[in-house]
């Protein structure tokens, strides 16, 4: 392997923790969960199961949605996304594992705080692993699927995607538990902010990191 297909695996990877450790954090904040882990969130929470488990079980259940919306010819890659899935869901789980931070155990302010990290995270995670263009995130690779087949742009197929994903949450919240379970203030401002901070990303970062990795 070269040294540009070396780095370009290594900015992927490294989007990856990153992109994990957004998501964590956001968790920890108490403040809702990003709309598209919210139904895994939701779920392990009500059920007292395992989040990144039933993060996997989420992808894994995009990824099959994927096959019957791509071409034929798209499918190897897009089943390659199950194995970004295990990764992935085990990262949230050292993670979750390695930040003990609780929410209730702070005020307000630092809990946003922590809310703008996860954000920045997010986006940057996003950046990075997009950029690299290897296997799609299966939370990304089902927004991309979606747009090209209904012929929206990408941008409003994330949105419409997000939307659907807290109207499942806040129903699933409503009917098993009677309250609201990892929807509140921060997922509208994930909704809003991790665009911003994936934009960020590629202003400060994308041409040298694309460089570095033999795409420009």
């Amino acid at each position: 392997m070269d040294r540009k297909k070396t780095a370009r695996w290594a900015i992927y990877l490294l989007g990856m923790c990153v992109l994990a450790l957004g998501i964590t954090l956001n968790t920890k904040t108490g403040l809702g969960v990003s709309p598209i882990i919210s139904v895994a969130f939701c779920v392990s929470e009500l059920f007292s199961l395992n989040f990144g488990d039933m993060t996997f079980l989420l992808y894994a259940l995009f990824v099959v949605v994927q096959l019957f919306l791509r071409d034929r010819r798209e499918r190897i890659p897009t089943l390659l996304q199950l194995v970004v899935s295990l990764l992935f869901s085990r990262l949230l789980n050292l993670f979750a594992a390695l930040i003990p931070y609780q929410s209730g155990e702070h005020s307000l302010p630092a809990n946003l705080l922590l809310l703008a990290l996860a954000i920045l995270c997010t986006g940057a995670g996003v950046s990075l692993t997009v950029n690299m263009a290897l296997v799609p995130n299966p939370g990304d690779g089902i927004v991309q699927a979606i747009a090209q087949r209904a012929g929206w742009e990408q941008g409003f197929a994330k949105n419409i995607f997000d939307i659907g994903c807290v109207i499942v949450t806040v129903l699933t919240g409503l009917a098993l538990a009677g309250h609201l379970v990892g929807i509140g203030l921060g997922t509208v401002l994930a909704m809003l902010g991790v665009g911003r901070a994936v934009a960020l990303t590629n202003y400060l970062f994308k041409s040298r990191m694309r460089a570095a990795a033999g795409l420009s």
